[in-house]
């Protein structure tokens, strides 16, 4: 860990600037041009087609859960959803999907929720009991925001991480001026899209879809993976 005291706020620039040169620095001894994230843009092309097919015909393509319980739905990719289904509870589910985990491989949580304190809280408690007990490396992002960092890492990466993507129903919602969609539907397009792009690059994911009550569906996800890694 590195810790950079600054004298006053507006040294902020020199510190963009000093890690700016760095990636490019650090890209180029690795190899690798660290200003190119085709991933990236490969979630944005699912995304646009998203966003394009809710501006015909008003609604998002359909899709279906393969389980549901407890207030929570579960949706992943063919290959994913055969890895995964037929167990009749959540912490099942949970247990087989974490189970996928191996030396070497991380757990990253993709929160497509609200970012504030309690929402950060229920997910740091979910990655510190999965990489205390299962001895991984863990990362916590919230999307869409970490799509333009570790984004490009979990698609273009090496296949060594074990997704759980964590969506929710908007409580409040506002338009997008215009455009018939949503910022919710907006950002709902971005989750499905980055999950595509996953599944496509044959990703170990599974989407966790909470409802509208987020802290209930929380609580009840936080409980399961507990149990489920117990």
């Amino acid at each position: 860990m590195v810790r950079i005291t600054l004298g006053d706020v507006y040294d902020l620039g020199q510190e963009f600037f000093r890690w700016e040169i760095a990636t490019a620095v650090a890209g180029a001894i690795i190899g690798i041009n660290a200003f190119n994230q085709p991933d990236v843009e490969a979630s944005k092309i699912e995304t646009k087609k998203l966003t394009s097919e809710y501006e015909k015909s008003g609604k998002l393509p359909d899709e279906s859960p393969f389980f549901e319980g407890d207030g929570i739905k579960l949706y992943a990719d063919e290959k994913n959803t055969d890895a995964l289904k037929g167990r009749p509870r959540l912490v099942e589910v949970l247990k087989a999907h974490l189970g996928r985990l191996h030396a070497g491989d991380y757990f990253a949580l993709l929160g497509y929720i609200t970012m504030n304190d309690a929402n950060e809280k229920a997910l740091q408690a979910i990655r510190l009991a999965v990489r205390d007990k299962k001895k991984v490396a863990t990362v916590l992002g919230f999307g869409p925001r970490f799509l333009h960092s570790t984004g490009q890492a979990y698609k273009g990466g090496p296949n060594s991480g074990v997704f759980l993507q964590i969506t929710c129903d908007d409580a409040v919602d506002l338009p997008v001026p215009g455009q018939k969609y949503t910022f919710g539907i907006v950002k709902a397009a971005q989750a499905r899209g980055d999950f595509a792009v996953l599944a496509e690059r044959g990703r170990r994911a599974l989407r966790v879809h909470l409802g509208k009550d987020v802290a209930a569906g929380l609580a009840t996800l936080t409980k399961a993976v507990k149990q489920a890694i117990g």
